[in-house]
């Protein structure tokens, strides 16, 4: 059998982030022909294709390939992870990778990225922020080792961790007749204009929870940041559907007053979970980053719903 070595598994490993050869080169730092020339040797040593490199320079992995290229991950992240321990005593060191879901990153990620890194000075952290679509495909890929979103229409196959509770709750300008009461009833809400956070999963959610009731939301507008419902609802414009966050002021981002009221029955009570797949293992800075999230982030919540900070398999 022939020998392949950990450059080869580190240069094959990369390549499913690139449609192209000479884009997955350019960033490695190596010359298309050499790294053509690395996944040929591989292509030998295994014994079958492992992609299909065409003459418009177009990338694709095979089904072997692609199963290869997540082993190789896994067989660098391990030799990461044997040096970093070898080296290390106590103290943690190395780079942690973490990905946050896009309409809660302004409430949690400061608090981790100011405090983890004091905590342990050693951790390099890395922040992607993005849609729930780009955070599962970036676990997938190895580009992050854990990635905070909402329990909530998650596929399998994904490891989770509880960090705090959240629920869907209104947001109401302070002169809107429901502002004064301590809760509200969806019903109330079905004829008001409706301000709607356009993303997944919460789209659905919302709907889906009017439709229950047998009742239709009047969508005043449609806008895919949670900071525009909140200016919106600070102007009068509508009220505002969105799941509850840690660290919030009561106002917008123009600093105009805004009501925000649980919903009763509540709708759509779940967590802010940390995931990771399930077929690989937490780093220890990873394992330390999400004990420091629960830290932090654990006890808000917790009043309203019950429920730890557990891990689960899914």
């Amino acid at each position: 059998m022939a020998d392949v070595s950990l450059r080869q598994l580190e240069l094959f490993a990369a390549l499913p982030n690139f449609s192209t050869l000479s884009a997955a080169a350019a960033h490695l730092h190596i010359s298309e022909s050499a790294l053509s020339h690395a996944v040929t040797s591989l292509e030998k040593a295994v014994g079958e294709q492992l992609c299909v490199r065409r003459k418009a320079r177009g990338l694709t992995l095979t089904p072997a390939g692609q199963q290869f290229a997540k082993q190789a991950r896994k067989i660098i992240s391990d030799t990461q992870e044997l040096v970093l321990g070898a080296r290390q005593e106590e103290e943690l060191r190395g780079p942690v990778k973490l990905g946050c879901y896009s309409s809660f990153a302004t409430n949690v990620v400061p608090e981790l990225l100011e405090g983890f890194p004091r905590r342990h000075p050693g951790v390099q952290m890395e922040i992607m922020v993005g849609t729930n679509e780009e955070l599962l495909s970036a676990l997938q890929a190895g580009n992050l080792d854990v990635a905070l979103v909402y329990n909530v229409s998650l596929p399998l196959g994904y490891r989770r961790r509880k960090i705090y509770a959240t629920q869907l709750e209104v947001h109401l300008h302070p002169s809107h007749p429901l502002a004064s009461a301590s809760a509200v009833n969806l019903r109330d809400l079905a004829s008001e204009p409706y301000i709607q956070y356009e993303a997944t999963p919460g789209t659905v959610n919302v709907t889906d929870a009017f439709t229950a009731l047998g009742l239709e939301p009047r969508i005043k507008a449609r806008v895919s940041q949670t900071n525009l419902v909140e200016a919106l609802v600070g102007r009068g414009v509508g009220y505002g559907l969105l799941m509850s966050r840690p660290n919030r002021l009561p106002t917008s981002t123009e600093g105009r007053p805004v009501v925000r009221r649980p919903l009763d029955p509540p709708v759509t009570d779940s967590h802010v979970v940390g995931i990771w797949p399930e077929d690989m293992n937490l780093t220890p800075r990873a394992a330390a980053l999400l004990n420091f999230a629960v830290e932090k982030l654990g006890g808000y919540g917790r009043e309203r719903l019950s429920g730890g900070a557990e891990e689960v398999q899914v």
